[in-house]
Formats: structure tokens, C-alpha cells, sequence
């Protein structure tokens, strides 16, 4: 994953979390949404 350092990154985060750590944690909930809509879609198709 890149993680590009910006103008408005933020300096500290609380809680020992730095970025990267919050990109790659978005990615993966969205990844992980993304297949349950698809199998919620699937089924309910299914049983159309």
C-alpha cells in the first residue's frame, strides 16, 4: 500500500497510530463491505 506524506498529514495521532496503519485499516473495512454486499446481492438474487 502507499501512503504519500501531505501537507495536512497529521504530526502524532493519539494511541500510537500513525497513518499507514489507518489506510490500511480502511482498505481492508471497505474490502471486507464490499464482499458482504456482494454475497447479501448474491443471495438475494437467488431467492428472487
Amino acid at each position: 500500500m502507499f501512503a504519500y506524506a501531505t501537507a495536512g498529514d497529521p504530526g502524532a495521532l493519539p494511541f500510537g497510530l500513525d497513518l499507514a496503519g489507518l489506510q490500511n485499516g480502511a482498505l481492508v473495512y471497505l474490502a471486507l463491505s464490499g464482499v458482504v454486499f456482494v454475497i447479501i446481492w448474491a443471495v438475494g438474487l437467488r431467492k428472487r
